[in-house]
């Protein structure tokens, strides 16, 4: 199994260059065909569009043009010195509905967490979750805070519940975490009442024979959960114990009417990432 097609998703925010690279590093790796999905807020546009006054809009509609050539001149010249053979794709129509639609003949997505001190990472609502949960395709999120390497994968976190989730996950990321040079199961464990060392559950010694048949060797990690904290917060702590560059986890979630309900875990990562998260649903 490898990444044969590569999606990245591409706006006007001064975090896009960040995921350009990623996704030309791990092109590289796999030798995997590139696409750049070039698709950013309709919604800003609206207040402007309310206005009878073309002048507005043409100087709107001109301003869009100019950043989607600047965008895709700058995705371009990165291909161009990584020696990286690459497709540009800008299409029309709403955000959510057509990069789902291209999302779903690649084989990893590359996405970046929205930055609420940038407009310009501000795609639609709930962008991220939608685009994971109805395209069928796992994905890699880059936190927008802090730096993330081209090297990406190289101290891998799986966090491991044992759900179905978690098992889609897993496999998503074989292609990746085959090239870590460390990999730790991670789970948060129930509430123990002595100081017992604690042993490799059976669910645990199952995912390490898995990974092992694959060539990977993994270690076990079972956290206590601390009251007050949630799980999710549990895990980036031990995610910054472990000084991990990816954490590989399932992603939680479904509609209900007009809002996306997310798992606790799958909101507190996509909130509050400090690494990379490769997501499955």
């Amino acid at each position: 199994m490898s990444y044969k097609t590569l999606l990245v998703h591409i706006d006007d925010s001064r975090h896009s260059a960040v995921r350009v690279a990623v996704a030309l590093d791990l092109a590289q790796r796999f030798d995997a065909h590139l696409i750049g999905l070039y698709i950013v807020s309709q919604d800003l546009f609206q207040p402007l569009f309310k206005l009878d006054d073309s002048l507005n809009l043409s100087a709107l509609e001109r301003q869009h043009v100019e950043r989607q050539s600047s965008a895709q001149a700058a995705f371009l010249d990165a291909a161009q010195r990584a020696a990286r053979n690459v497709e540009w794709r800008a299409p029309p129509g709403p955000a959510i509905e057509t990069a789902t639609l291209h999302a779903r003949h690649a084989d990893l997505l590359i996405l970046g967490q929205r930055d609420p001190e940038d407009p310009a990472s501000y795609v639609a609502r709930h962008f991220i979750e939608d685009l994971m949960m109805e395209s069928g395709r796992p994905a890699l999120v880059l936190p927008y805070a802090g730096k993330v390497t081209a090297t990406v994968g190289d101290n891998v976190v799986i966090a491991w519940d044992g759900s179905r989730e978690a098992a889609r996950a897993l496999s998503d990321s074989l292609p990746l975490i085959k090239r870590a040079r460390f990999v730790t199961i991670a789970s948060v464990g129930p509430h123990g009442n002595d100081n017992a060392p604690r042993e490799e559950p059976p669910a645990a010694i199952d995912v390490s024979a898995f990974l092992e048949r694959h060539g990977i060797r993994a270690s076990f990690s079972s956290t206590p959960p601390v009251a007050g904290v949630s799980t999710g917060a549990t895990l980036l702590n031990r995610i910054a114990d472990l000084h991990a560059d990816l954490l590989v986890m399932g992603a939680f979630g479904h509609p209900r009417a007009q809002e996306r309900v997310l798992g606790g875990v799958t909101r507190t990562m996509l909130e509050s990432m400090t690494v990379p998260v490769l997501m499955s649903h």
